[in-house]
C-alpha cells in the first residue's frame, strides 16, 4: 500500500508573501543567511510585523550546506527567545538548518518534558527554486569534522505552510540558478525513475521535468524574467512534492559525499552525475544488459516528453544522457568532475570512503537498481574522466 501526501498550505505567485499579514501570533525568529540581510530580502517581512506590532528576532549566520555547529547555535538562540513561529527565508541551506532546528528541540523536548510536544508553527519562503526542501521531510546538514553530510528524515521537519513568492529569487546569481536548476531536474528525474513512485509522483515529475527544459536556459541568461522565475519555482515544489511521496536515488547519494568531501555545490554535483547514473541505472550498457525493471523505458519517455528523437528505449537514454550534457555546458556546469579542478590521485584516493558513505545514504534504498560499491565506485570514475 503506498501513500500521497501533501504536507503544508501552498500560497504562490504575485503577492504571496502578504500570508503573513493573517499571521496571529507575538513572536517570530527568523532564520536566514547574511547576503539575505544585505540585499534587503527581509525588508517585505519586516514591514508586515511592524505594522502587525508582531516582534521578530533575525538569525542570519546560516552558511551554504549548513553545519551542526552553526544548527545547535541557532537552536540555542531560538529557545532562548521563545517564538511561537519560525520562519526560515532562503535557499535549501537555510531551510534545512531550520528543520533541524526544529527537530532537535522537539527530540529535547521529549527527554526533558516527559514526552510533551510543543508545536512550532513552521513557515518556508524558499529564495532559490531548486531544493524543495519547503514540501519535504528531509534535512541535510554537515558534519564538518568528518567531512561528512548528514541525512535527516522526520514528519515533525515538515513546514506547515510554503510561500512560493518569485519577487524573493529575482536577485539570484546565474550560477546559483543553474546549480539549483539542475537539482530540480535530478529531484524530478529520480522520483520518476524511483521503485517507490506512483502515478501521482509521475505526474508531478514529469511537469517538473517539462519545465526545467522549457525555462531553466531563459532564466540563467534573463534572471528577472518573471514567468520562467514562476515556472521554475512551480517546478522545484512539484520535484519536492514527487520525491517526498517516492524517494531519490543514487545521484544524490553519490553528491552528498562527492559534495561534501570537495566543497562542490549540491546542484552541480548532482548536474554532473546525473548522465552517469541514468547510464548505470538504466541497465542497457552492461556487459550483459539488465532489464530486469523499467528504468530504461522511463528514461525513454523523459526522452520523448522534452521532445528529443530516439528510435528505440537505448537510444532515447542516449539522447537524455547527451542533452543533459549539452544542457549542463549552456548553464557553464562542468560535464565530469575532473573539469572542477580536483586533483585526479586525490578524487582516487578519496573513492573507498566515498563509495561506503554512498551506499549508506538513505536516498540510496530508492535507487532503481540496486548497487554494490564497486558499482558506485566505478559510475564515480567514469564521471571523473567524463567516459
Amino acid at each position: 500500500m503506498k501513500k500521497f501526501k501533501v504536507p503544508c498550505d501552498i500560497y504562490y505567485e504575485d503577492g504571496a508573501i502578504n500570508y503573513l499579514e493573517s499571521l496571529k501570533c507575538n513572536k517570530v525568529f527568523i532564520v536566514t543567511d547574511g547576503v539575505m540581510v544585505k540585499v534587503g530580502m527581509l525588508d517585505k517581512i519586516k514591514e508586515i510585523f511592524e505594522k502587525q506590532h508582531i516582534d521578530y528576532k533575525i538569525f542570519s549566520e546560516i552558511e551554504p550546506e549548513p553545519s551542526l555547529e552553526v544548527v545547535t547555535k541557532g537552536l540555542e538562540i531560538f529557545s532562548e527567545y521563545g517564538a511561537e513561529t519560525l520562519i526560515a527565508v532562503g535557499g535549501g541551506s537555510v531551510i534545512d538548518a531550520s528543520k533541524a532546528i526544529i527537530y532537535l528541540l522537539k527530540e529535547m523536548l521529549k527527554k526533558t518534558s516527559g514526552g510533551i510536544k510543543n508545536h512550532t508553527h513552521f513557515i518556508a519562503i524558499p529564495t532559490t527554486s531548486g531544493t524543495g526542501s519547503e514540501v519535504s521531510s528531509y534535512a541535510v546538514i554537515t558534519d564538518k569534522r568528518l567531512h561528512k553530510k548528514i541525512a535527516l528524515q522526520s514528519e515533525e521537519m515538515y513546514p506547515d505552510v510554503a510561500i512560493l513568492d518569485c519577487d524573493f529569487t529575482k536577485t539570484v546569481p546565474p550560477s546559483v540558478t543553474a546549480d539549483t536548476g539542475m537539482d530540480v531536474l535530478t529531484h524530478a528525474i529520480e522520483a520518476f525513475v524511483s521503485k517507490r513512485g506512483s502515478d501521482c509522483t509521475s505526474a508531478l515529475a514529469k511537469m517538473a521535468i517539462e519545465y526545467v527544459f522549457k525555462y531553466i536556459e531563459r532564466v540563467y541568461n534573463t534572471g528577472m524574467d518573471k514567468i520562467s522565475r514562476e515556472k521554475m519555482h512551480s517546478a522545484s515544489c512539484m520535484a519536492g512534492i514527487s520525491f517526498e511521496n517516492s524517494s531519490l536515488g543514487i545521484n544524490h547519494s553519490m553528491a552528498h559525499i562527492l559534495g561534501a568531501k570537495f566543497k562542490i555545490p549540491h546542484g552541480k554535483a548532482n548536474a554532473i552525475l546525473l548522465p552517469y547514473v541514468i547510464k548505470y541505472n538504466s541497465g542497457l550498457f552492461d556487459e550483459k544488459e539488465y532489464i530486469s525493471f523499467d528504468a530504461a523505458e522511463k528514461y525513454s519517455d523523459i526522452a520523448r516528453l522534452v521532445g528529443l528523437p530516439q528510435a528505440n528505449i537505448k537510444e532515447g537514454v542516449i539522447m537524455l544522457m547527451k542533452a543533459i550534457k549539452v544542457l549542463n555546458r549552456k548553464l557553464n556546469i562542468p560535464i565530469c568532475i575532473s573539469e572542477l579542478g580536483i586533483d585526479e590521485n586525490e578524487f582516487l584516493n578519496s573513492l573507498k570512503e566515498m563509495c561506503k558513505v554512498a551506499m549508506e545514504d538513505v536516498c540510496t534504498q530508492g535507487n532503481p537498481r540496486t548497487p554494490n560499491e564497486d558499482d558506485i565506485c566505478s559510475i564515480f570514475k567514469e564521471a571523473y574522466y567524463g567516459k
